[in-house]
């Protein structure tokens, strides 16, 4: 099951750019752009972290702070351009578990979610499956199930389909699957790769002329459908 956040941010275009990054890394994202719907949607919601901008209309980041830790016991990581120490204790001392100041890289955002959330549960540590459409995909068995029955797949087949299905959408090239799927003497061999792709599609796709999971982007590579 994938992890869900919620971002409450109101600038749209960080709000969008967050929240694209953050499902191209698997994880389950809600957005809310105001501090007055922030805790009722935490409650409905029930999201793993929270990632809470300091500056909201209606409610500030802080007073949504601390509400939140009245009601859920949800990691907290605080966002804001103030960049005074004494900010960042107030924050930490209302119930936040986390810090980061404007501008900061989705990359380490990210980064800092995924550590959160291994001080919450240490089991988040462990692989989690993925679910896409009716096909789940088990990173501890190296398994792919569809509603139940087990589909046989090579190693070659599950590391490519784990690849493009670990980020939807997502356009991988030739070789950057040959790269992730295959042994690097295969680097020159995209046809490979192709006859790889091939199978692949036999074993999971029910209708050859609409490629529900793995897609051509012609004179790109392929990508996994966001459908799926």
């Amino acid at each position: 099951m994938e992890t869900k956040l919620m971002i409450v941010e109101d600038e749209k275009a960080m709000l969008e750019s967050m929240k694209q990054y953050l499902e191209a890394e698997g994880f389950l994202v809600y957005a809310v752009t105001n501090g007055l719907d922030a805790v009722e949607a935490a409650r409905r919601e029930r999201p793993a972290i929270v990632v809470l901008d300091w500056m909201l209309p209606g409610k500030s980041g802080i007073d949504v702070c601390r509400e939140l830790r009245q009601v859920s016991s949800c990691g907290i990581i605080m966002v804001t351009a103030k960049t005074e120490e004494t900010d960042k204790i107030i924050g930490l001392e209302l119930g936040a578990d986390d810090y980061m100041t404007k501008p900061f890289s989705l990359r380490e955002l990210a980064s800092r979610i995924r550590s959160l959330l291994r001080r919450i549960d240490p089991r988040n540590d462990e692989p989690a499956d993925l679910e896409r459409g009716d096909l789940r995909i088990s990173l501890t068995k190296c398994q792919v199930t569809r509603n139940g029955a087990l589909i046989p797949l090579t190693p070659t087949e599950f590391k490519i389909l784990l690849t493009l299905a670990s980020r939807p959408g997502v356009v991988f090239s030739r070789l950057q699957l040959i790269k992730a799927a295959m042994d690097d003497d295969f680097m020159n061999y995209e046809r490979t790769l192709d006859s790889h792709i091939s199978k692949l599609r036999k074993k999971l796709e029910n209708d050859p002329e609409r490629m529900k999971y793995i897609q051509t982007v012609y004179g790109f590579g392929y990508r996994f459908g966001e459908e799926g």
